[in-house]
């Protein structure tokens, strides 16, 4: 008989920028004014129509109701755990937390990326999470440093052309 242990959760940053910090807000607030009440009343009206078993809008709204709360639940425990990050490092030409940092790879490519908070993880904007393996590699880096980066197809060295902060 084998046991299944409980997976260990994988730590993740509490740093936000703070127009991350405003977007899960608004979420939250949308939710809470706009979304919920909107699918409370459906359920209500959906109640009122008499056996709920069968009645698959109550269901759906029902389960919709619980995906709301526990979302919102998730965002309130979420943003009292998370610190916005709101000002630049003492010393801006290292890579920190928030940092715009443009690199050239072995073949003369450029990527730029913005390091940001795990919840604000964002591939058509290039924001790339301060716990992936490409921040962990360029945090404390300066210009022209050479950075090797574990890739799902191997391993890529980069050269960090550039490091700016909004």
């Amino acid at each position: 008989m084998r046991i299944a242990l409980p997976k260990k959760k994988k730590k993740v940053s509490n740093y936000i920028t703070p127009e991350g910090q405003k977007t899960l807000s608004k979420e939250l607030t949308h939710l809470w004014k706009t979304k919920r009440p909107k699918v409370v009343r459906a359920v209500t009206e959906a109640a009122a129509m008499g056996d709920r078993s069968e009645n698959a809008e109550y269901i759906e709204g029902k389960k919709l109701l619980r995906q709301i709360d526990s979302r919102m639940r998730f965002l309130q425990n979420r943003l009292n755990e998370l610190t916005a990050v709101d000002r630049k490092p003492a010393d801006t030409s290292k890579v920190f937390f928030g940092a715009w940092v443009e690199l050239e790879d072995e073949d003369g490519n450029t990527f730029k990326y913005r390091i940001v908070g795990p919840d604000e993880i964002d591939p058509d904007k290039n924001f790339i999470s301060i716990d992936s393996p490409m921040a962990k590699a360029l945090i404390g880096k300066t210009e022209d440093d050479e950075v090797e980066v574990r890739r799902p197809n191997g391993t890529t060295e980069f050269t960090i052309i550039s490091i700016r902060y909004m």
